[in-house]
């Protein structure tokens, strides 16, 4: 009985040694991935920004900003690309708007946003876009990769529709958790007017590009993030927009928007929650039980040994166990003793 349980033991240690490294080598990399049905919003604001009053053509400043960023899987999409490919798709529909003092919108700019669910990597597919105009997206963009890691990563601008480096800065404690800190720097660039104007303002965009002004832009984006998920929980961006008039009219640039746009903190203490309940999840898989079962392997590989050494002891203390000793001791001492007696005796007298 203790002979088969010895036995029990060694495979189960050979089990738990293979699982440990199943998981991390084919489980993990193959089901941690983005759900393509996700949903979610965040909301920013910037308390004290400087706005542009289109009537006057004048920059007001004092305005307390909201901006609202939704974040929605297309499960439909993504299921229709994974069947055309077998690729594991999830196509976010993106919308960031702008609301003023008043709550009345100031602009909006929608995306559709393809990515692998495994690696963040972009998928040119399902209508990619921003604002409508079509695209081939280089980079990362609201996420980073799952087991992020502390260097540069390239990521899109949907302003400039343009990708740039986010360079990593390094690493800090954030609300308990270990994360990486990147930042990007978007210099002055000209980008296209949103095609959804603020409310009330009859001008539209063609009419603006007619009349010769341009929208410039620059942004410096701050990200803190969970390396675990590839999740930031908490984001900062010092953001300015200027409409520039045409060389002609002599004017000074007059500030669209000017702000230092910040997550508001009851989105942030979410965003941290929900972030430290999936990274406990995901370590499971990737750390504790890849690690934790070899070992757990090593305690049934120990019992083993114990478990059999002290059936051996027991059987060699029953009378059965002692003959049985007795039995080989005398094989093998007669054997070898034999030999000498023979060659060492007197011969018989005659």
């Amino acid at each position: 009985m203790r002979q088969r349980l010895a036995l029990v033991l060694v495979a189960l240690a050979a089990f738990l040694a293979v699982l440990g490294v199943m998981l991390r080598a084919w489980v993990y990399p193959h089901v941690v991935a983005v759900p393509d049905n996700q949903y979610q919003a965040v909301v920013l604001e910037a308390k004290d920004a400087t706005l542009i009053d289109y009537s006057s053509m004048t920059a007001v400043p004092h305005q307390h900003v909201t901006i609202v960023e939704t974040l929605k899987g297309d499960a439909a999409a993504a299921q229709a690309e994974k069947k055309r490919t077998g690729r594991d798709v999830v196509v976010w529909d993106a919308l960031s708007y702008v609301l003023g003092n008043d709550g009345k919108r100031l602009s909006a700019i929608p995306e559709v946003y393809p990515f692998d669910a495994h690696t963040q990597d972009p998928v040119h597919c399902c209508g990619e876009n921003v604002d409508g105009d079509a695209l081939s997206r280089v980079g990362i963009e609201y996420k980073f990769p799952f087991d992020t890691q502390p260097h540069d990563y390239q990521y899109f601008d949907p302003q400039t529709r343009t990708s740039a480096p986010i360079h990593y800065k390094g690493t800090t404690t954030l609300d308990g958790l270990t994360v990486y800190y990147f930042e990007q720097t978007i210099p002055w660039t000209r980008v296209p007017f949103p095609k959804a104007m603020p409310a009330g303002v009859a001008i539209t965009p063609d009419q603006i590009d007619k009349l010769g002004y341009q929208r410039w832009y620059t942004t410096v984006r701050k990200f803190w993030v969970d390396p675990v998920t590839g999740a930031p929980i908490n984001g900062e961006e010092l953001h300015d927009e200027q409409l520039r008039m045409p060389p002609s009219s002599g004017m000074a640039p007059v500030t669209i928007f000017s702000g230092d746009v910040r997550i508001r903190p009851d989105y942030q203490a979410a965003t941290v929650a929900l972030v430290k309940k999936e990274r406990t999840l995901l370590l499971m898989l990737r750390d504790y039980l890849p690690f934790g079962l070899p070992l757990l392997g090593l305690v049934a590989l120990a019992l083993a040994f114990v478990v059999e050494g002290r059936a051996r002891i027991r059987a060699a203390r029953t009378p059965q166990g002692r003959a049985a000793a007795s039995v080989a001791d005398a094989d093998e001492d007669g054997g070898a003793g034999d030999v000498p007696s023979a060659q060492g005796a007197p011969a018989a007298p005659l």
